[in-house]
C-alpha cells in the first residue's frame, strides 16, 4: 500500500485523514498544497478516478480569480491547477489508482 495524501496544514478534513492513517498505523506521504502541486501524471490519475470536477475547490477565492468556469477544456483547467495548488479540494488521498476527495474513511477501510 502506497498512501498519498494531498492537503493543507490548515484543513481539517487533511488532519483528519492523517489521523485516520496514523492510528491504523499505516505510513503514508503527505504532499503539502500550500507549498507543491500535483504533477501531470498524477492529476490525469485522479482525473480518470474521481472526475476533474470534484478535485476543484469551487469555494476557493482563486476559482472566480482565475476564471476556471469560464475555461473551455480540461487540458486548460488542469494546466491551471498545476500552477495554483490551493485551487484542490482536499485532501485528496491516493492509493495507487484508487483516490479519494475529502473524509473518506469508509472507503479507505477497504484499502487496509
Amino acid at each position: 500500500m502506497n498512501i498519498q495524501i494531498y492537503g493543507r496544514s490548515k484543513c481539517f478534513d487533511t488532519k483528519k485523514a492523517q489521523m485516520y492513517f496514523k492510528e491504523r498505523k499505516i505510513t503514508f506521504q503527505l504532499v503539502d498544497l500550500d507549498r507543491y502541486s500535483l504533477g501531470k501524471r498524477e492529476l490525469e490519475i485522479c482525473v480518470r478516478a474521481v472526475g476533474l470536477e470534484n478535485l476543484i475547490n469551487k469555494k476557493s477565492p482563486l476559482y472566480s480569480k482565475l476564471n476556471l468556469d469560464k475555461m473551455r477544456t480540461n487540458e486548460m483547467i488542469c494546466d491551471v491547477m498545476i500552477e495554483n495548488p490551493k485551487v484542490f479540494a482536499t485532501p485528496i488521498v491516493r492509493n495507487g489508482k484508487d483516490v479519494t476527495v475529502g473524509n473518506c474513511p469508509e472507503i479507505w477501510k477497504g484499502w487496509v
